[in-house]
């Protein structure tokens, strides 16, 4: 009965993660006039770029793996992209070429913020 809960959790983990991931690509459409929202997007942005492109490890990751192990799965080691969107989606991509994208979608969003930020304020 325990290792049912902790694969539950495990899998409410990943759907946290996925979400989370969701927001990093997609936020600046949901952030258009929400200046607070903005700042949050924002900075999960750069705690995205920093994350893949340092050793520093996701919470969530950590977590999800906590999970398995307790219900006896065996937890997947590496980063989350190369796991789950590596084996799915994008077999055979190198991580670097992962870690470029994950990095330029990131930079992207940021491009909007500044887009908006100029606009907004060279408009007066």
């Amino acid at each position: 009965m325990a290792s049912k809960i902790y694969i539950f959790a495990a899998d409410a983990v990943l759907i946290a993660h996925l979400a989370f991931i969701a927001w990093v690509i997609f936020g600046a459409i949901f952030t258009r006039g929400r200046s607070r929202l903005a700042v949050v997007h924002i900075a999960t942005i750069i705690y995205g770029i920093i994350v893949e492109t340092t050793p520093l490890v996701c919470p969530l990751t950590l977590a999800e793996n906590w999970c398995e192990a307790r219900a006896g799965v065996s937890p997947y080691h590496g980063p989350f992209l190369l796991h789950y969107l590596d084996a799915t989606v994008y077999p055979n991509v190198p991580l670097a070429l992962l870690i470029t994208v994950a990095v330029f979608v990131c930079a992207f969003n940021l491009g909007i913020y500044a887009w908006r930020f100029k606009r907004r304020h060279s408009l007066g």
